[in-house]
């Protein structure tokens, strides 16, 4: 019996779901709940795949994560109020670094909204919820403006800065009559550079002796393009933790991400310029409140706002990042370079004065590292949890590949790394995936084991135990306040992880820990990994 999706016959539900079928869409991630029936509708009629997760922030997440690894928006699928808010989180992470998602939900009826009638699930404006979390939020009102609004969703993907879209359909009109889909338009290109800010930059490019380069999430996809105006006008290439893997952690030019650490930033206080390219200059880039900034800056992003926010650029080009360092190579080839550049002796120097200023909590954490980094392949992906270990990872782990190391270094949640690398292995079945987490972090998602476990992923789940919130901790202790709250009481991890059906070790040497990763990518399961801080294998 032909299907009322594919005779054409199709309620806004099911509507959607083919929209999303025609922009690419393979991969949701979600809870079928009452609200959203009509969706699930269209799922059934549908290529997509959909995954159960265990709770919607997980959702939040794992599409957080199949979007950085991909490349292309993750889509959740999220009930009015209670689902919506779940998910809150993960998508204010997703804004806060520039990821593009797509979340796609239920609200009450029309005739419903804003009345505040103690509806099921019922938020007084779930659209207010969403707002400051994402580039827009749209309440389809009716069916003919659900395929304008999946237009401007995917326009923003496509030529802006990417950030996660909200649309959220009315129960009346989920289950209402289709209105017919035009085509799939076609979307402009992301802005062009001005072809006079591209002379007074080449005019900057030039005068400079003693440019360094910051790379920022931006030039995730154009590592080339950095990396040749790097070498022509001479320039040092210092990544943010987004970028991680642009520019290869071995090339003689890259100091890798390492905008926190002391000689990195005695480096940029001695530039005559500075190029930021695709980068906020946030502060969870350099946990400073300004970075020393004493040369001249040129600023390229595709965000106006990010071309006049906090630092004043002598020359700021709103544009591609591709297209504008392409431009700008082109334009500068053969420029000389002055005797004051920055030399390859400076920059080990730099170097190591760097890997000097560890501490030895530090040096424990770059030791397991270490044996992930032997473990792990080159394009393999590494999804971290705000947790100390991952800290240290942000300066120390290199990456000679982009789109390998995904860190939620704005909004800073807990919680993420599991899912994250749950959804980054779904987008990219043939890499290897680590969600790098600490024990307190671990347990916001550690439901999403099931969904893991119960899909056959073989992810490697790297826990790093010191039995409390380690970081907190240090930060009291510091600041004369008496520990509260950071010694919260530990379940038997690799008793858990077995309760869902995956694997689970606890490596007594580093060498086993390398071998236990290695063959954690080759189960059939997840694997929990437990390092405790207080081993005594680490130095």
């Amino acid at each position: 019996m032909q299907s009322s999706a594919k005779n054409g016959n199709q309620t806004c539900g099911q509507a959607a779901i083919s929209l999303l079928e025609a922009y690419g869409v393979d991969t949701v991630f979600g809870i079928p709940g009452v609200h959203t029936l009509e969706f699930y509708r269209g799922l059934a009629d549908s290529s997509i795949r959909h995954i159960a997760v265990r709770h919607e922030q997980g959702a939040g997440f794992m599409a957080d994560g199949y979007a950085r690894a991909s490349g292309r928006p993750g889509v959740c699928i999220l009930i009015t109020g209670p689902g919506v808010a779940n998910a809150a989180t993960a998508i204010g992470q997703a804004y806060s670094d520039s990821v593009p998602m797509l979340v796609l939900s239920s609200v009450n009826a029309r005739v419903d909204l804003g009345k505040g009638r103690g509806r099921l699930h019922e938020i007084t404006s779930q659209q207010a919820m969403m707002a400051p979390l994402t580039a827009f939020s749209r309440t389809v009102l009716d069916p003919a403006d659900l395929p304008e609004a999946m237009a401007e969703a995917f326009a923003v993907f496509e030529t802006q800065r990417p950030r996660p879209v909200h649309i959220e359909v009315p129960l009346d009109v989920l289950a209402a009559p289709a209105a017919r889909s035009a085509a799939v338009p076609s979307v402009k290109g992301r802005p062009r550079p001005d072809s006079a800010e591209l002379r007074a930059a080449t005019d900057l490019l030039r005068a400079s002796s003693r440019p360094v380069m910051i790379a920022g999430g931006g030039t995730i996809d154009c590592g080339e393009r950095v990396l040749e105006l790097a070498r022509r006008v001479g320039a040092p290439v210092v990544l943010t933790t987004a970028a991680k893997g642009v520019v290869p952690e071995d090339d003689p030019l890259c100091l890798g991400a390492t905008l926190s650490l002391q000689a990195t930033q005695d480096l940029l206080r001695s530039a005559d310029l500075v190029i930021a390219v695709g980068t906020e200059l946030a502060e969870t880039d350099s946990w400073i409140d300004r970075l020393p900034l004493s040369g001249r800056l040129l600023r390229i992003d595709i965000d106006p706002a990010t071309l006049t926010r906090d630092y004043p650029a002598e020359v700021a080009i709103l544009g591609d990042a591709s297209e504008t360092l392409a431009a700008l190579a082109e334009r500068i080839e053969g420029a000389p370079t002055g005797g004051e550049a920055v030399t390859a002796e400076e920059l080990d120097r730099v170097r190591r004065l760097n890997r000097e200023s560890f501490s030895p909590l530090r040096r424990k954490h770059a030791a397991v590292l270490d044996a992930l980094r032997a473990a792990l392949p080159e394009d393999g992906m590494v999804a971290t949890d705000m947790t100390q270990i991952a800290y240290t990872g942000n300066v120390y782990f290199p990456c000679r590949r982009p789109r390998c190391w995904f860190h939620p270094i704005g909004f800073g949640t807990l919680g993420y790394g599991l899912p994250a690398a749950i959804g980054a292995k779904l987008a990219q079945p043939s890499r290897a995936a680590v969600a790098l987490v600490g024990d307190a972090g671990l347990l916001f998602t550690v439901q999403e084991l099931g969904t893991a476990a119960e899909l056959g992923l073989p992810v490697a789940i790297l826990l790093w135990n010191n039995d409390g919130l380690g970081q907190i901790a240090g930060d009291m202790v510091e600041r004369g306040i008496p520990e509260i709250g950071v010694k919260p009481r530990n379940p038997d991890y690799l008793a858990l992880a077995k309760a869902f059906g995956c694997n689970a070790v606890r490596p007594q040497s580093l060498a086993e820990l390398e071998a236990a990763l290695r063959t954690a990518f080759e189960a059939d399961r997840p694997t929990l990994i437990e390092v405790r801080q207080d081993s005594p294998f680490l130095p």
